[in-house]
């Protein structure tokens, strides 16, 4: 059952992402493990965390010291989904044989790059065979631990180091891709998009996937200081903007599209631009030769929040 979340209930609660890890100052995935961690303590279930290599896995295990306070397992790049997959499976036969008695919930890990890029093969098919996981994706926007490089979920017109500004081409030059909705079209038990500025939708949708039989997929908002090049105090304000402004809409999908709900509705519309100003990363997209990529942005958007709105006109619980 899904509780309320109850701030007094967690600061009572165990931090099971100790202090002193080495991730950057003011980074947000460290934030969104905490919340996660905090909310998973509230289903009562024992559980196991399964971490990609990227970001929140290097500075947070530097050998010989490790700031995780559950059992936890590191998977390279491309496997984390495969890896929970047979840790899950693992726990059904040991169940099977009456060596284990009590639930153990799988949660994994995964930065964009992992999940979006060379990790999608098999998070498809750990999906496609109906796993018990429940899998996050801390999405910013580039692979931010190997040196800033572009990937699939990088917006259009963003610099990194593999999508550099010059005469050339003025940053990427793609859209990103809409992960959650091509989970949610595999028949995930349960997809959604999570902001750790709303920290109280995210903690309760975390609860949601790891209670519900079957494979979760929460893709969760991760601001990047060092990436997006802004000061490290403000990801949460720039993360509260990504969802004012509708480019990180956050809904939820239950199985393939028998129940789609928009969480979170802004009271008025704001341009993408206001989002776009705080970040570095988009600087040269104010030159007058490049303004036509902020108005793309924002034709992009608009068509986005429309289709989700004809998606919960038409499968939203009446």
């Amino acid at each position: 059952m899904v509780k309320p979340v109850n701030l007094k209930q967690i600061s009572a609660q165990k931090e099971l992402l100790s202090p002193g890890h080495r991730m950057c100052a003011g980074c947000v995935a460290a934030i969104i493990a905490r919340q996660v961690l905090h909310a998973a303590q509230l289903t009562g279930y024992d559980f196991v965390v399964i971490n990609a290599t990227g970001c929140l896995e290097v500075a947070t295990t530097i050998y010989p010291y490790t700031a995780w306070r559950v059992p936890w397992m590191h998977n390279a790049f491309e496997n984390a989904a495969s890896t929970g997959s047979g840790v899950e499976a693992a726990i059904r036969a040991l169940k099977r044989k009456g060596i284990l008695k009590k639930d153990i919930k799988v949660i994994i890990f995964g930065g964009d790059g992992g999940t979006y890029d060379i990790g999608f093969q098999a998070l498809s098919g750990a999906i496609e065979r109906g796993h018990d996981f429940l899998y996050i994706c801390y999405n910013n926007e580039a692979y931010m631990n190997t040196g800033i490089q572009r990937s699939g979920a990088t917006p259009l017109g963003a610099w990194t180091t593999t999508s550099p500004v010059g005469k050339a081409k003025p940053g990427k030059t793609e859209h990103r891709k809409d992960l959650p909705l091509i989970i949610a079209a595999h028949g995930a038990a349960y997809t959604a998009t999570a902001n750790p500025a709303f920290f109280m939708d995210l903690m309760t949708k975390v609860q949601k996937g790891i209670e519900i039989e079957g494979p979760a997929y929460i893709e969760m908002y991760s601001d990047c200081n060092r990436g997006w090049r802004h000061d490290t105090g403000v990801g949460i304000k720039v993360a509260k903007m990504a969802t004012e402004t509708r480019i990180w809409p956050l809904y939820e999908v239950e199985g393939k599209f028998r129940n789609f709900k928009i969480n979170y509705k802004p009271s008025k519309k704001v341009p993408v631009e206001e989002w776009i100003k705080l970040q570095g990363r988009f600087r040269h997209l104010f030159k007058e030769e490049n303004r036509w990529i902020i108005e793309e942005i924002q034709r992009a958007v608009d068509e986005n929040w429309e289709r989700l709105l004809k998606l919960e006109e038409t499968f939203g619980k009446k």
